[in-house]
């Protein structure tokens, strides 16, 4: 009688790599869904707002500067603080581009 229980206790070879198999799948696609797309699309949103700037836009920078964009290169950006004073910052340092209330309109 042990000997039957036994046999129909222990999984076959292909079962046993199915019931691997499966739960890496799964996952793997949770993480995809729940934490690599996600932080791919901000990404994206990120590297087009970049892209987007011109001279002129209000912006703020990572550590929470504002200023406006008064040159641009490839990789660098001249901000205007205010009336005198221009500094200089990567243009991976911008956090995000500041909508004044007349252009919204």
């Amino acid at each position: 009688m042990y000997m039957f229980q036994y046999a129909a206790a222990a999984p076959s070879g292909t079962s046993s790599l199915i019931s691997f198999i499966v739960p890496l799948v799964l996952m793997f696609a949770v993480f995809y869904f729940l934490l690599i797309r996600p932080q791919k699309k901000k990404q994206q949103t990120r590297n087009n707002m970049l892209n987007a700037l011109q001279k002129g836009d209000k912006i703020v920078t990572i550590g929470g500067l504002h200023g406006t964009i008064m040159e641009m290169a490839d990789d660098t950006v001249v901000l205007r603080v205010n009336d005198v004073t221009k500094l200089t910052f990567d243009r991976n340092a911008i956090s995000h581009r500041v909508d004044t209330p007349s252009e919204s309109k």
